[in-house]
Formats: structure tokens, C-alpha cells, sequence
């Protein structure tokens, strides 16, 4: 088993990678925080994505067996994931799971909206960070000591500073962590959005 870490908007250049690894012999088994490959001999495949969200198990299992009848396995991706990844298995089969462009296209349009859902989701958390004194500090934006607790900490010197600064810095950085997660990801998730729908524009 072989586990990398890797991020693409572009399916397209995801699709290029997967099948470079495929012709190195790494086989796709799981996209589950990151992607997850297994040995086994090289081949020249085929591998196709698609994104699209479902809420009946049913649906997606419909979709899966439309396109195992085309000649596409199904080798990544659940239901809660959205993305899907195809592996073309019978030679006769078309060399694409779209049957044109706009199709095509579709997928970016989709992943879009999936992302702009998401950031639409985490705003009201970010706004009640924002208006909470309670949760959020926002002055250790600027001065990070405030992330430090440890009463007196700033006036203590030598060996006791030095012990309880060292002490208090892994509670601090997790007061950090929390402190820029949600204002981090909402913004990467209304970024990642306009950039699909970028996509999109540029591959109808």
C-alpha cells in the first residue's frame, strides 16, 4: 500500500496523474484523506471523474450499475464523498464517461456548488465567532501572547518563564487552531468554489 496527499480542483490533471500512477503500477483504492494505492502490475488505463451529489442510497447505487453496464468499474468514491472515479475496463466501451462537452463540463458546475454550500454552511459558525467575546479573541490576530493563559507568564524570567512558556505553547497553539480554522475554511471553500466555476466557464 502506498498513501499520498494530494489536492486537484482539475479533474482533468487528476485524471493524468491516476493514470500515470496506474502505468507505474499503483492502483486507486480509496480517495478517504488522501489517496490510497496498492501494487499491482502497470497498465495502461483509462480512468475517469465525475462529481455529483445524491441523496438516496438507491440513486447512486443506479448510477454505479449504469456505468459498470457501460464498462466502467467503479474503484473510488462513496456516496458522501461526491466525487467518483471510473476505470474503463472493456475495451469496446467509449473512451469517455460524457457524451459531450457540456457534460463534461457539468462536473465543475456541480463541484461548485458543493463547495459554495459548504462555505454557506460555515458561516454562521464564523459570525458567531466573530461576535462572541467568549469564543473568539480576536486580538491575538494581532498580539499572539493573548493565546497564552498562564497568569504572569510575560513577567516571569529565566528557568520559570522558560518552564512555563514551554508548558503553555501546546495549549496555546490549539487555542490558535481553533481560533483559525473556521475563518480558514470558510474562505478556502468560497475560493475553491469561484475556481471551479472558473472551470466550468472555461470548459463548456
Amino acid at each position: 500500500m502506498m498513501w499520498r496527499l494530494k489536492f486537484f480542483l482539475d479533474f482533468e490533471k487528476e485524471e493524468k496523474w491516476l493514470e500515470e500512477m496506474a502505468w507505474k503500477g499503483y492502483q486507486l483504492e480509496s480517495t478517504t484523506f488522501g489517496y490510497t494505492f496498492r501494487y499491482t502490475e502497470p497498465e495502461d488505463a483509462t480512468i475517469k471523474i465525475d462529481h455529483r451529489v445524491f441523496s438516496r442510497k438507491s440513486d447512486f447505487i443506479n448510477y454505479c450499475t449504469l456505468f459498470e453496464d457501460s464498462g466502467w468499474e467503479h474503484i473510488a468514491g462513496n456516496r458522501w464523498s461526491g466525487t467518483y472515479y471510473f476505470k474503463k475496463v472493456n475495451e469496446e466501451s467509449e473512451d469517455d464517461i460524457f457524451s459531450d462537452q457540456m457534460s463534461r463540463a457539468g462536473k465543475y458546475k456541480r463541484l461548485s456548488k458543493t463547495f459554495l454550500e459548504l462555505a454557506i454552511c460555515y458561516l454562521p459558525i464564523l459570525f458567531l465567532f466573530m461576535y462572541s467575546s467568549n469564543t473568539m479573541n480576536l486580538g491575538a490576530f494581532v498580539n499572539p501572547k493573548e493565546l497564552y493563559l498562564t497568569p504572569g507568564l510575560w513577567d516571569k524570567q529565566g528557568v520559570s518563564f522558560l518552564w512555563s512558556f514551554l508548558f503553555e505553547t501546546p495549549f496555546a497553539l490549539m487555542r490558535g487552531l481553533f481560533l483559525t480554522f473556521i475563518p480558514i475554511s470558510t474562505c478556502m471553500f468560497f475560493v475553491c468554489s469561484y475556481k471551479a466555476n472558473r472551470l466550468y466557464e472555461e470548459r463548456r
